[in-house]
């Protein structure tokens, strides 16, 4: 796979502050995706061993989650861990596994946040730039904002809002467990975003391509 080349990923925390806010007027999180067309979909995870980062990129079919193909590489971690910048933590190593994708998927589901951030460019949306694919956000915690109470069953969500607007869903995947929060990344809105979730979802709190793209990167060589 083909990725654009947008800037360096030798950069400082400041000045990751303000490349963000260079880049977020390219993100596109107000289109909404035709889930009928959509055939494979890949789950992007990244786990730290030792100070070692592997990305794990799992393409699945869709709706029946069949295994397609896993991509994985690993980088030294010399980024340090910041939130709001998770996206230059993982990024580098993420590209080194994107270019190992002999399948394209019709859209990429990260584990982290997405227009759900203070510059609306977590790294679902900073890294669907890159890869010019649409990509929403499935993150486990939410990084800013606020929502009123979820109710308690599976696929009861409140807006998350964040001065004055909203960036994204605190969503309730299964019944008895914490929300996950959701949002567009690139090229998707936030309404395509909950409804994908849901549609991948089984018996588990985190949607199917997420948990294999989280087994995958947790499997050290």
């Amino acid at each position: 796979m083909k990725l654009k080349h947008l800037h360096s990923w030798d950069i400082t925390p400041k000045d990751a502050v303000q490349l963000q806010h260079a880049l977020r007027d390219q993100v596109i999180a107000d289109r909404p995706l035709d889930l009928s067309k959509i055939r494979t979909v890949a789950g992007v995870d990244v786990s730290v061993k030792n100070n070692v980062s592997q990305a794990a990129v799992t393409v699945l079919t869709f709706p029946d989650f069949k295994p397609v193909e896993t991509a994985l590489a690993q980088r030294p971690t010399t980024f340090p861990y910041v939130p709001g910048l998770l996206s230059f933590r993982e990024g580098e190593v993420l590209v080194d596994a994107f270019t190992k994708l002999k399948n394209v998927p019709d859209v990429f589901m990260f584990d982290g946040s997405g227009y759900l951030h203070p510059r609306r460019i977590g790294i679902a949306s900073h890294i669907g730039l890159w890869l010019g694919v649409p990509t929403i956000a499935n993150a486990k915690n939410r990084l800013c904002g606020a929502h009123d109470g979820v109710g308690p069953e599976r696929g009861d969500w409140r807006p998350v809002t964040h001065k004055d607007e909203v960036i994204g869903a605190a969503l309730r995947t299964k019944a008895g467990c914490k929300p996950v929060f959701v949002s567009a990344g690139h090229l998707s809105d936030l309404e395509s975003a909950v409804s994908l979730v849901m549609s991948c979802l089984t018996k588990y709190r985190l949607p199917e391509p997420v948990r294999a793209a989280h087994k995958a990167a947790g499997v050290f060589g």
